[in-house]
């Protein structure tokens, strides 16, 4: 409750928090947006291949041309101001810089981004929940062993998941699932960049006149987003994937702790410990009730009869048993609010959510029957999705995580629904970022059910 009187502590001082941004898409605006608004945090520089479009960004979320005209880091140090560049290596390489918001959304980048962002020694936002979900545990790892922070970032729902999470132990509850609210239907699963619009009501006309990624909107329809975030959860809070990957069932706020318990309790969770995602959907696509489509949740039971009893008393949403209760927050700002993460790191030395285990793996799954010599193409694309699984089970399977199933070729068939594993594809075994995954998941196997541990 006190980041705001340490950056003003810093700002008197002039000493700002000096910041690094990579990727300027949709996140990384919002996150500018904000950032000219903070005093005593300072956008140092912007990095993205497409440097018009950056500056495009720039101008669009209200910034004025002469912030952002800076032609080194040295100079927007020296001056204030913010140097846009398409270097992302000399973010990391800037020494005054102390943190990098990694906002690129591409698994195989972001890994690299983080990687010389920890090596320059710098703290680690990490906006890019693919390459979270891939690598994280061990990107948390390699930052921890240099006295580095690696955050998810505040204002995306795995971070503020976490802080629920966090705030049901803290007060002695007993945790029994956690997830976030989502508009998905069955039907939804095996959509491709082709059906996708149909699936948001949105005319051909209407997305002509839009800056719309179909295969973006894709990996949140078909479930692969979720997936992945809840992935990252499981590895950020020690609780599980469901044995068969999500099962989405309609809620709303009303029926959360109802519904989020054990099946032995009448909810609808196989046991205590999981994640999942309350639809705001019915299979028919009727709109759920009350829904939390923009929200997240915690559901908790009560420890003793006194706690239950208070839970009553203060009007607290539970089940008819009274035993299980529901916490949620109804919405979340994305990067209008990822300014928390960065001076929480900076000013605190703590994470806003961290990846410390490898317990959840998004797995890349076929959406139809898949033939040898196909070319794979990761998120929202027309070949497969991610399912959210027990990362035991993943290692068990050899599975492949929908991170690297990007523009790789199968070697042999793949059925429908059919989770596909490393032996199935060509994949070069000297990528850097294959190997990182083939390291975690060596440690992984080390030390089963353990945070991942570097010697």
């Amino acid at each position: 409750m006190n980041l705001y009187s340490l950056l003003r502590e810093r700002a008197a001082a002039g000493r700002p928090v000096r910041v690094g941004l990579v990727g300027a898409g949709k996140f990384g605006s919002m996150v500018l947006a904000q950032a000219r608004l903070i005093e005593g945090m300072h956008i140092v520089g912007v990095a993205d291949l497409n440097v018009e479009k950056a500056h495009a960004a720039l101008e669009r979320v209200g910034w004025e041309k002469a912030r952002y005209q800076a032609k080194t880091l040295g100079d927007a140090v020296k001056n204030g101001t913010t140097c846009v560049l398409e270097n992302a290596a000399a973010l990391a390489d800037c020494q005054e810089i102390e943190c990098i918001i990694e906002a690129t959304g591409h698994p195989i980048a972001g890994v690299r981004h983080a990687l010389s962002a920890i090596d320059g020694g710098k703290h680690v936002v990490m906006v890019n929940v693919e390459a979270d979900a891939m690598c994280g545990p061990l990107l948390a790892a390699r930052a921890k062993a240099k006295g580095l922070v690696y955050s998810m970032a505040y204002g995306d729902q795995p971070a503020i998941i976490c802080e629920l999470v966090d705030w049901a132990r803290s007060c002695g509850f007993e945790l029994v699932s956690a997830g976030k609210g989502m508009n998905y239907e069955p039907r939804y699963r095996y959509s491709t960049p082709d059906t996708v619009w149909g699936f948001f009501g949105w005319t051909e006309e209407e997305v002509a006149k839009g800056d719309f990624n179909p295969k973006m909107y894709n990996s949140f329809t078909d479930g692969t987003k979720a997936a992945i975030e809840m992935a990252a959860v499981a590895n950020g809070t020690g609780l599980d994937c469901p044995d068969d990957g999500l099962a989405f069932p309609p809620t709303g706020l009303h029926d959360l702790a109802s519904v989020f318990r054990p099946a032995a309790d009448g909810g609808r969770l196989a046991r205590s410990g999981l994640v999942d995602i309350a639809a705001s959907q019915e299979p028919d696509g009727r709109e759920v009730f009350n829904n939390i489509r923009y929200g997240v949740f915690v559901t908790f039971k009560a420890p003793t009869e006194y706690a239950r009893a208070c839970f009553k008393q203060y009007g607290l949403l539970v089940d008819k048993s009274g035993w299980y209760g529901s916490m949620w927050r109804p919405f979340h700002m994305i990067g209008l609010e990822t300014s928390i993460s960065v001076l929480s790191a900076v000013l605190r030395g703590e994470s806003t959510g961290c990846s410390k285990e490898f317990r959840g793996d998004a797995v890349a799954t076929a959406k139809r029957d898949l033939q040898a010599g196909e070319m794979l193409d990761g998120e929202g694309g027309y070949a497969v999705w991610a399912n959210a699984i027990p990362a035991s089970k993943s290692l068990a399977l050899g599975a492949l995580p929908i991170g690297l199933a990007h523009n790789v070729k199968l070697k042999r068939p793949v059925k429908k629904d059919t989770v596909v594993r490393f032996e199935d594809v060509e994949l070069s075994s000297d990528l850097d970022v294959v190997k990182l995954r083939q390291e975690m998941e060596r440690h992984a196997r080390a030390n089963p059910g353990g945070s991942i541990l570097l010697r």
